[in-house]
């Protein structure tokens, strides 16, 4: 854990705390239940609970917070303009090769928030040399992440998490955050099948307490931009287009199939006439 969040921690500062629920939330870590025994029945209840849950993402060692996001400077000397992420996420074994996470407990207004996600982007958007001289996304000189299809490439995707102890009204504040920032995340039609990302930043919301009851594999994240909720998976990428490739592919495939015992059947013939 970054210095800042873990002195402020010990003072109990709520983001800090929240920043650290986030994170359990999210990995979901398992009880040892050889380690229980003798506990109360209850214990044991919920231990067997959160074992029989579906899991969470990564291991401790996927997540880093309170890391510098630099628009302009160095990783190790970040300038003004950029942003700063509670949280970051790197567990591609579980689908999740890079994920932002920003917490806020509903103190701040959809202004502020929508300032912070124009440094997001302005650090989506800016190239460096890599040790090889070649020009390359900031991001990618540091994390690894599959390159995407030509023309469809999203920047890293940013998840917003609202913890409900603040005096704002978490669902008015992510309405106007989504219509400040639908410059930065509105994706292309292509064709009424789906939707195109390239250059653009996914935003996706959730609650703390729905993300801490069902995890990531719960159906309790929104994207800006559609209708209904998903799983953290689903929300950051895009099963309408994977959906759309599958049925390509498979119409491809058929054909292929049609076309080869078609050549079989002239050859047949070709014999028989000979």
């Amino acid at each position: 854990m970054g210095d800042p969040a873990r002195g402020a921690g010990r003072t109990g500062a709520s983001h800090a705390m929240t920043v650290n629920e986030a994170v359990i939330a999210l990995l979901r870590p398992k009880p040892d239940l050889s380690q229980l025994a003798g506990e109360p029945a209850d214990v044991l209840a919920a231990a067997r609970a959160a074992v029989d849950a579906p899991a969470g993402l990564g291991t401790i060692a996927s997540y880093a917070t309170e890391v510098a996001l630099p628009a302009t400077g160095t990783w190790a000397n970040p300038g003004r303009g950029g942003a700063q992420a509670d949280i970051v996420v790197t567990a591609p074994e579980d689908g999740v090769p890079l994920l932002f996470v920003e917490i806020d407990n509903c103190s701040e207004s959809a202004q502020i928030l929508a300032g912070k996600i124009d440094k997001y982007m302005r650090f989506g958007q800016r190239k460096v040399k890599d040790v090889d001289g070649r020009e390359r996304p900031m991001w990618r000189t540091r994390w690894w992440v599959p390159d995407g299809r030509h023309g469809d490439q999203p920047y890293p995707p940013l998840l917003l998490v609202f913890n409900r102890i603040g005096p704002r009204n978490p669902n008015t504040v992510i309405a106007q955050l989504a219509e400040l920032t639908q410059r930065h995340w509105q994706g292309h039609d292509y064709d009424g099948d789906f939707h195109m990302y390239d250059g653009k930043l996914p935003i996706v919301v959730t609650d703390m307490k729905q993300l801490k009851e069902h995890g990531p594999a719960g159906a309790v994240f929104r994207r800006f931009g559609r209708p209904h909720n998903q799983t953290l998976i689903e929300a950051i990428g895009n099963p309408r287009r994977e959906a759309y490739d599958a049925r390509k592919q498979a119409e491809y495939a058929a054909r292929q199939r049609e076309h080869k015992e078609e050549l079989r059947r002239i050859a047949a013939q070709h014999r028989a006439e000979r």
